[in-house]
């Protein structure tokens, strides 16, 4: 019994410690940001009420019937994503072409810019599409790509303000590709 604690105990301190290993160095870094620029169009975006019949469902549970309602807002906005020298260098050296391989909305709701966190049990509901694109891979650096995505969105404080992160996956053409995603912020004003 005593060998079985003894050599779970190594078994684990050497695995804790595999853990703690630091970075080779520190171009192992890899900051999106740093080489792809990009523009919201408009900033801050507006949103009007949805009248186009999209719905949410809200489950109630305990044999209830579930609720089916429409969204309450829409908004619609460009995204520019644009590719600068830096994708080139050698601590992030991107293979073109690019390929956008996904696009995923989080709407939250906002005060001035601000998230403001729902109440217990309360949660923001939302949808999203991208409307166009004028492509799906980026060919080349200074080369980029124009999005238009439409949001559907029903807050629990019933307000229009929001933020909306988008984050746009991608993939570069390496023999063993990069994965990266680029986050964009979208302001929704009140």
């Amino acid at each position: 019994m005593m060998r079985t604690v003894c050599a779970m105990g190594l078994a684990t301190a050497t695995l804790g410690m595999m853990g703690c290993q630091s970075p080779t160095s520190s171009s192992s870094s890899f900051n999106v940001d740093n080489f792809v620029d990009s523009t919201v169009i408009p900033n801050p975006t507006a949103a009007v009420g949805s009248t186009d019949g999209r719905t949410y469902r809200v489950v109630r549970g305990n044999n209830q019937p579930d609720d089916v309602l429409p969204f309450q807002f829409i908004t619609t906005y460009d995204i520019v994503l644009t590719f600068n020298a830096n994708s080139t260098n050698n601590s992030n050296n991107v293979k073109f072409p690019v390929t956008i391989t996904s696009a995923t909305a989080k709407v939250e709701q906002a005060a001035s810019g601000i998230v403001t966190t729902p109440s217990s049990g309360d949660v923001e509901h939302y949808d999203s599409a991208i409307v166009s694109s004028t492509t799906n891979a980026i060919a080349q650096v200074g080369a980029g790509v124009e999005m238009v995505f439409k949001v559907w969105y029903a807050l629990p404080n019933g307000g229009r303000e929001a933020l909306i992160t988008e984050t746009i996956s991608m993939k570069d053409s390496s023999d063993t590709p990069q994965t990266f995603a680029k986050t964009v912020q979208v302001r929704v004003s009140p």
